[in-house]
């Protein structure tokens, strides 16, 4: 079941979430300033191109996660988690859908915290 969910999930919108997350990494690596940024966009990128059978485990961050996350919340993190928290109400809408919501509220989550997460099966 899992398999076919991550099969519908990339048709639809999947590959193109993932695709978006993979080109912010890049962006963000430009610097050397944004690069521990950019290795986030690219752990949530893997995520977001195959998320059902995966759990986030959040909030296990030191000092400098703290400070990672504040700074991550502030650039980038808001913008994220709100268009994650439209997309999942949009899916949610149908009952076919409510799982891909599911998923869109992990995302929101992670794209909050994700410094100090991590991604399980």
């Amino acid at each position: 079941m899992r398999f076919i969910g991550n099969l519908i999930w990339v048709f639809l919108g999947g590959l193109i979430t993932c695709l978006l997350w993979i080109i912010a990494g890049f962006l963000l690596s430009i610097t050397i300033v944004g690069l521990p940024f950019a290795f986030q966009c690219f752990k949530i990128a893997g995520f977001v191109l195959w998320p059902f059978g995966k759990k986030i485990d959040a909030g296990n961050f030191g000092v400098a996660g703290l400070l990672g996350n504040i700074i991550w919340i502030v650039l980038l993190g808001i913008e994220l988690a709100v268009i994650h928290l439209i997309i999942g109400f949009l899916f949610s809408i149908t009952i076919i859908g409510i799982p891909f919501g599911k998923q869109h509220f992990k995302m929101a989550k992670l794209s909050l915290i994700p410094f100090g997460s991590v991604i399980y099966r």
